[in-house]
């Protein structure tokens, strides 16, 4: 069985009690926590995925990194579940599942706005405006800076890409000359 199989099961039985709890934040932030750990710090991925160490000391580390994270119980037997299966490697993609089914919860997506150059909050508050009205969702947006977009601005939520970079007119406007010749 394949990780995003397994990502969703586990992301879905873990959202289904998070939403009985009434837990869906702490539960989000103890696996973003921990993925980003997981992806961080090679080590810890490698300690708790690697067959060569011994099952007692992946629990002993599984067991000290959520003790350091101070994860809520069912987060704790959570984790500890995962390496007891040898699942510790799906970790990752079970919090990215998990966060986008909260956010579907809380008619919620995340964007990127790329630019040239940082944008002001002015600006980013109607882009962010402009993305909710179009998507029918309250949208996250993070902000990137790309100079070699050269102007305009690229904005992703989801699938939706709305390019109107410079570079990209630019490359149109190639595009329409070589055609015309």
């Amino acid at each position: 069985m394949n990780n995003t199989v397994l990502a969703k099961r586990y992301a879905k039985a873990l959202f289904q009690v998070g939403k009985e709890e009434n837990a869906l934040d702490d539960f989000n932030k103890a696996l973003a926590e921990m993925a980003k750990l997981h992806a961080e710090v090679p080590e810890v991925g490698d300690v708790l995925t690697n067959p060569l160490y011994p099952q007692d000391v992946r629990e002993k580390v599984m067991t000290h990194l959520v003790e350091a994270l101070q994860a809520p119980t069912l987060m704790a037997n959570f984790f500890n579940l995962l390496v007891q299966k040898r699942r510790a490697d799906v970790l990752p993609d079970i919090a990215q599942v998990f966060r986008v089914l909260v956010d579907e919860e809380r008619n919620m997506c995340r964007g990127t706005v790329i630019s040239a150059a940082a944008i002001s909050s002015d600006l980013n508050d109607k882009i962010k405006s402009t993305l909710e009205k179009i998507t029918g969702k309250q949208v996250v947006v993070a902000n990137e800076v790309d100079p070699a977009i050269i102007g305009g601005i690229i904005a992703r939520v989801g699938d939706l890409v709305l390019d109107g970079s410079i570079k990209t007119q630019l490359k149109g406007l190639e595009e329409s000359i070589k055609g015309s010749e």
